[in-house]
This record gives structure tokens, sequence and C-alpha cells, in this order.
């Protein structure tokens, strides 16, 4: 399995500058076929890009999340037919119509709990504002997302589909399950079964953290704190590169970790292998299958527990099968497996947007895809 393409690719696109730093692995069978570190972990300070390289995961927290309840489900700690207020009594939101809404744990993994990624809510008076995971706060969890109590949802749940901040308020309910901290639920079972020593809700190794980069028309910059990014009709958020050195900070499991490519290669290598030892093979498979039925989302795809399926590539405007399973991280991750292949990708990158939401994602699609 040739990566020429590959290594063309990411040559071309650190030396033009449109990606910083990044690391690519790719394996096939099991074994890695491509382990590249490229670019700049820090650029001004001319700091190169290692293997080992630590950087903000931003939705790619969301999978790890995800894992971890599927391996307390196995424990019979709870179930995905769990009702949400019966963890959070103090998440009590309403469904369009006014009533109480019935959210289930498996709303929350699936996105389809009626949430969504409104960055609106951040301008809210700070008494009222939410918090979406990315943006710096001193608020828990609690304060947080009580405050979408007896506020309406966009859709009743179960009955559509909508990226959302349903994982971070998962992420309350692992907590209350577990009866600790969100991330001593991550690493018991997930992180420290699977050897992922860096990957956790704070840096463990200041050195290796990759500086966060923002677009801009003359290239990426030195990300400001705070940022706020737009793409017209396609992104809006609000970022702080601080926010992983504030313990105070909610544990957000949407958005809220940070570790290296092979933290995350582990994963996601045990979950396309059948999931032992954090789960049944039955869970893992089901992870990487449509959880959503039919109901309205994306073009060409459906969603698992992991990431989105690819039902159909044209519709979905990508280079991967249809049975690709994909997804990212704003701050600049990538990452898919194509099952039939036995191959697993990951590409954690400095650069937010470009490195999630730009151009790069599914160039890097396209040439794995045509070096198979």
């Amino acid at each position: 399995m040739a990566m020429d393409r590959v290594n063309v690719l990411l040559d071309q696109v650190t030396a033009s500058g449109r990606i910083t730093g990044a690391v690519v692995l790719i394996y096939r069978d099991g074994e890695p076929v491509l382990e590249r570190a490229v670019g700049y972990q820090d650029r001004e300070g001319g700091v190169p890009v290692s293997l080992d390289t630590i950087f903000r995961y931003a939705s790619v927290t969301k999978p790890i999340v995800a894992a971890t309840t599927l391996a307390m489900v196995e424990r019979g700690l709870l179930t995905l037919d769990d009702a949400v207020a019966d963890h959070l009594p103090w998440f009590r939101p309403l469904d369009p119509d006014g009533s109480l809404a019935d959210i289930r744990v498996r709303h929350l993994i699936t996105h389809t709990a009626g949430l969504s990624y409104d960055a609106s809510l951040e301008r809210l008076t700070p008494d009222r504002a939410v918090n979406q995971g990315l943006s710096d706060t001193r608020l828990s969890l609690e304060e947080n997302f009580s405050r979408l109590s007896g506020t309406k949802l966009a859709f009743r749940p179960g009955e559509q589909w909508a990226y959302s901040t349903a994982i971070d308020v998962l992420g309350g309910v692992l907590e209350q399950v577990h009866g600790a901290t969100l991330e001593d639920a991550v690493v018991r079972y997930v992180a420290e079964p699977l050897q992922m020593r860096d990957a956790r809700f704070r840096v463990t190794d200041f050195s290796r953290l990759a500086v966060a980069y923002a677009d801009s028309p003359d290239g990426p910059v030195r990300m400001p704190d705070p940022w706020h990014a737009q793409v017209e009709g396609r992104f809006e958020g609000y970022f702080s590169p601080s926010r992983i050195f504030n313990a105070q900070a909610f544990q957000s499991g949407g958005a809220g970790m940070a570790g290296t490519a092979r933290d995350v290669m582990r994963l996601l290598e045990t979950i396309r292998t059948g999931g032992d030892p954090l789960f049944s093979r039955d869970l893992a498979k089901a992870g990487l299958s449509n959880r959503i039925g039919d109901v309205p989302g994306n073009p060409g795809q459906r969603f698992g527990y992991f990431g989105a399926i690819i039902t159909d590539p044209a519709a979905a405007g990508t280079a991967l099968p249809a049975g690709a399973i994909q997804w990212g991280g704003v701050y600049g991750n990538t990452w898919f497996i194509l099952p039939e292949q036995n191959v697993t990708v990951v590409s954690l990158s400095n650069n937010a947007l470009e490195g999630c939401n730009g151009a790069y994602p599914e160039e890097l699609r396209a040439a794995v895809c045509a070096s198979l």
C-alpha cells in the first residue's frame, strides 16, 4: 500500500502554509503503513511536530466519551434506554409543544436529542449564556446546562438528527453514574485499558502541546484568545485555546480533551477490530452502523455511536466509499475507518478550521482511497 499521494499532499499543504503542523497515521490490518509528523508544533518558536505532539481534540473527544458510555453499558452501570432526567434531574428541557421532553441516553450519543450547537447562546447575558464547550468558562456542567431547562428543544427527541452539545450532557450522566469526574470515568474505562497516556481533559506535558492556529485570509495565524470563528452558512463558534489549562471549566464531553494521534488510533483500531477489552463485538459493530434510522440528517450520511456512516458517497460529496465511518474535531482534526479494507486513518493538525472543515480533510480522504 504505497502512500506516495498522501506524502505529496502533506508536503504541499505544509509547504504552502495551509497546514501549520500535523500528525497523520494510516494503519491497515492493524499495522502502520504511514506514520508521519509534518510542519510545526510552534511555528514562531521553530518547534517541529513530532509523533507524540499533543493536540486539542475538540470533537475527537466525542468518540472517546461514546466509548466510555458503551464500556459502562457493557458493565451494566447504565443502559442506552435510561431516561436522562433520572440521572440529571436538573436537566429538563421541553419538547417544541411545551411538554416535558423525554430524552434518553441513546438520543444523546446519536445526536437525536433535540439539542444543537448554537453560538448565539454564548452571546446572551452572563446569567443566561450557555457555553458550547470550546470557549473558556468557570461554570460547572450543571450550572451551564441547567440553563436549558424550561427552554424548547429544536425537535422532539428521536425525530431528527442535529450535531449538538448532547455529548456534553452525556458526560454529565457518566459523572453521576461513575461517582467521579468525567476524566476519571474516561481513564478507568477507556484510556487506561488502551494505554492512551495523554488523552485527558488537561495537558499531560506542556512541552509537547501544539500551538493552536486560526484560519485567516493571509494564512494561519496564532489563534487569538478568545477567537470568534465564522464561515457563512457553515460554522460559527467561540474558541479559547487557554480553556485546556482551566481546571474550573466543566469537562466538555463534546470538545474538551487533548492528546496524541496515537491515542486516537488506539481507540479507533480497538473499535474497528471488535471492541475488546472495552466492550462486546456486538456493541462495537452497532457503533459503526446506522443508529438513527431514516430521520432527517446530513445528505448521504447516517450516524452511529462514534461518527457518521457514509451511505451515498456522491450525496455526501466524498471520496470515501459507502460504509466508511468518519468525523473530526474543529481544532484541526479528521479521522476515518474503512471497514472493508481494514484501514484506519487519523490526522491531527493545529489548524482551525482548515484541518477539519476546510479542503484538506477531503483531499486526504481522496489521496488515501486512491492509494488502496
